[in-house]
């Protein structure tokens, strides 16, 4: 297994980095663009990362492969833009602990709710009577 690099010096270098480490540009080129053929896409993803040439991927590609990275533990592409903006280091979240955490505030919610159903319970009947006695 390759070592990553220490630092990248562009956002083509974390690309570059993430397409290494997701298999190479004929499977991260087919990821991208799965009509054309693998040949193909590795050459158009090549001219993408190529700073020399007018081809670039769109943001929405750039988020693609951030989050293929991910899947394989390579964090360049998060990395690099946390660096360049001046953000402290990205901490990945386990999938584990976000299903954790999410079933928490989940819980915190239900709560939340039933305490504002018991409210509303409390209060309806004089709502109802108020009601009424404005009719009048």
């Amino acid at each position: 297994m390759q070592q990553p690099p220490l630092f990248v010096e562009s956002i083509n270098d974390a690309l570059r980095e993430v397409v290494r480490a997701c298999g190479g540009p004929k499977v991260v080129g087919c990821r991208i663009w799965p009509e054309k053929s693998p040949d193909a896409a590795a050459r158009t993803l090549a001219d993408c990362l190529n700073d020399a040439r007018a081809e670039k991927l769109s943001p929405d590609q750039v988020l693609l492969l951030a989050r293929m990275g991910r899947e394989r533990g390579c964090h360049a592409v998060v990395e690099f833009f946390a660096s360049e903006c001046g953000y402290a280091p990205p901490q990945p979240i386990e999938p584990e602990d976000e299903r954790a955490a999410l079933y928490r505030e989940y819980v915190e919610a239900t709560k939340v709710l039933a305490h504002l159903a018991a409210r509303l319970d409390r209060i309806e009947p004089a709502a109802a009577s108020i009601t009424a006695i404005r009719g009048r």
